[in-house]
């Protein structure tokens, strides 16, 4: 299976994951973060399997009324991140990730390095979307 196919996979499953948070759990789930969870996924499985030499694994765990989504690749080197630019062809996928999340960690690990984004499921009461993080 290509890389494409595998990514779109992921965003899959980050979707019926989300809905289950909803239908069976009864987690109020709103739908700026069913889009945003599906979008966090599909950008950080994209860049391990851009980046990394190896195999990459995806973790969506529920706590304090978040969803962290954690990808774990092969390659040690921390992504850089770029400052906003609207002028830069590309290379703003972490830069979505992090205005989508509430929180945003890399770490090295023994073998490779792990990013987690943690992404807030339900909205403000007052309409405001959850989550957002100043750049």
């Amino acid at each position: 299976m290509d890389g494409a196919a595998q990514i779109g996979e992921t965003r899959d499953a980050a979707r019926t994951f989300m809905e289950s948070l909803q239908a069976v759990s009864g987690l109020p789930v709103s739908q700026r973060a069913m889009g945003a969870v599906q979008l966090v996924v599909s950008e950080l499985v994209t860049n391990a399997h851009k980046y990394a030499p190896g195999p990459c694994l995806l973790s969506l765990e529920v706590n304090d009324g978040a969803v962290a989504v954690t990808v774990w690749d092969s390659s040690a080197a921390l992504p850089l991140i770029l400052p906003p630019d609207a002028t830069r062809i590309g290379q703003h996928g972490l830069e979505i990730v992090m205005t989508l999340s509430r929180s945003f960690e890399m770490h090295r690990e023994p073998v490779g390095k792990r990013i987690r984004a943690t992404v807030v499921l339900a909205d403000d009461p007052g309409g405001d979307p959850a989550g957002q993080q100043p750049m």
